[in-house]
């Protein structure tokens, strides 16, 4: 098969990703897409990569922020507190194989491993990639109305990406500022977080 076949038949594919719902919700009181998240983390590293102490590639960052969630194509949108994190890990990992095998060439395979190099989170490039998903969804929690929270997201927005963004203080400033946004909205909405623990 000719490669642009190969091309245009997996962006059929990652189409799906515009009508893949997330757990979030938009400040609009629809449901956030897969490809709408993946797109304001993009935005995201473009705007604050150059305040981290180091700096990681863009174009690589980039590269990973679009790929990170295309396995949601096949397996869904499993939020981060998920309890079966090992089926999870399989589903996305199944996913993802069946995805670049569409390229059938080494293309696919560099996806592939651009994939798992973001699901490591050991190059700075994946560090920031994944500090880029966690303080996206942090946000995008923040932008919709809390009667779209859960008991799990009210303990979650205190303490996801916490982990994620330690590996640079701009990012750890960042996390810390959206925290306290949250503890603000959880006193104006009168939720006591500790209730959730």
């Amino acid at each position: 098969m000719k490669p642009q076949k190969d091309i245009i038949k997996f962006l059929h594919e990652a189409e799906k990703l515009k009508s893949i719902l997330r757990h979030s919700w938009l400040s609009s009181g629809r449901r956030e897409s897969t490809a709408e998240h993946t797109w304001r983390m993009a935005l995201m590293a473009i705007l604050l990569r150059p305040y981290l102490k180091n700096n990681p590639d863009l174009s690589k960052t980039l590269r990973m922020v679009l790929v990170h969630d295309l396995v949601e194509v096949y397996a869904g949108d499993i939020p981060a507190w998920a309890r079966d994190k090992s089926r999870k890990r399989a589903a996305e990992d199944q996913a993802m194989k069946k995805l670049s095998k569409i390229l059938n060439n080494k293309q696919g395979q560099d996806l592939y491993r651009l994939w798992k190099e973001y699901q490591n989170s050991q190059t700075l490039e994946a560090k920031f990639a994944k500090a880029l998903d966690r303080l996206e969804a942090k946000l995008q929690h923040q932008e919709a109305d809390v009667k779209h929270l859960n008991s799990r997201e009210i303990k979650f927005n205190l303490s996801h990406g916490q982990k994620e963004t330690e590996f640079d203080p701009f990012l750890k400033a960042l996390w810390e500022d959206l925290r306290g946004n949250w503890l603000k909205i959880y006193r104006k909405n009168k939720i006591n977080p500790k209730l959730y623990q």
